[in-house]
């Protein structure tokens, strides 16, 4: 992928980003840009999921390295929890970049598993409200190739979701 590319995928990013902190919520064929040069289908997951654990600890979870990795049974994760700070997790098999966190109420991520093309990465926004004593967290992943939709919807399940609910 030449610079002028992976400059486009990045804006691109930026945009399904600003669009998710906006409360926008996107369809796959939303983000289709059919009349752009070289545009690429992209597709969507939303997914909710109630906790048990209040918003800061579940948060906290998901930007602590230490933390996710006992989440993740020990593989290996490194979390820059700053804004624009990286992480890779899942012994480096998920890796990206933090783009807003806003603490115990929302994390935004540029997302892409290590074998997809250089420098394509998808959005992932992670929503925390308080409900009751725990959370209700709400995910929107977007921009993803839309043949990765039912692995990436699965592996959510599997890799999060059943690992933050046994959270107290």
């Amino acid at each position: 992928m030449s610079e002028t590319e992976r400059v486009k995928v990045v804006r691109y990013a930026l945009v399904l980003a600003t669009m998710a902190a906006a409360g926008g919520h996107l369809r796959a064929e939303d983000t289709r840009a059919e009349t752009a040069p070289g545009a690429v289908a992209a597709a969507t997951i939303h997914q909710e999921v109630e906790l048990r654990a209040t918003p800061g600890r579940v948060y906290d979870a998901l930007l602590a390295a230490r933390q996710f990795s006992a989440l993740s049974g020990g593989l290996a994760t490194e979390i820059d929890a700053r804004a624009g700070g990286a992480f890779s997790c899942f012994g480096g098999h998920i890796i990206g970049r933090n783009i807003e966190l806003v603490p115990q109420q929302r994390i935004v991520q540029a997302w892409r598993v290590v074998d997809w093309p250089e420098g394509v990465y998808s959005i992932a926004r992670f929503e925390l409200k308080a409900e009751g004593a725990g959370t209700r967290l709400i995910l929107d992943h977007t921009g993803f190739p839309p043949e990765r939709k039912a692995h990436l919807a699965e592996g959510w399940e599997t890799h999060y979701w059943t690992p933050l609910r046994t959270l107290r």
